[in-house]
């Protein structure tokens, strides 16, 4: 599972639905995986800011590079690189923690 698939599902929610789309069952939708790049493009990676926000993260930026979640900083040559990247870091983090808010993210 590479950066954008774990993040698709472990933050977003989109289950696979076969090797190239996920299935965004809140919107009874498919998403192709070249229409959903957050480390391109900037509204892509706002979707993750708004997700991990409903899940009581707090996002903040420098503006240009950096991404923080809490205590999760993570640095990109964009900002939407930057927020993708720290995303992956709480999966990453996660992945042995059993809490309350993993069990949300999956």
């Amino acid at each position: 599972m590479n950066k954008t698939d774990s993040i698709a599902r472990r933050i977003l929610g989109w289950k696979l639905n076969r090797w190239d789309r996920w299935y965004d069952y809140e919107k009874a939708t498919f998403i192709h995986e070249s229409d959903f790049q957050p480390e391109q493009n900037l509204d892509h990676a706002m979707l993750i800011v708004n997700r991990l926000k409903e899940f009581g993260y707090t996002f903040t930026t420098n503006g240009e590079s950096e991404a923080s979640f809490n205590d999760v900083r993570a640095t990109g040559i964009t900002l939407s690189q930057a927020i993708t990247n720290a995303a992956y870091t709480i999966i990453e983090n996660n992945v042995e923690d059993r809490s309350t808010i993993w069990a949300q993210l999956c």
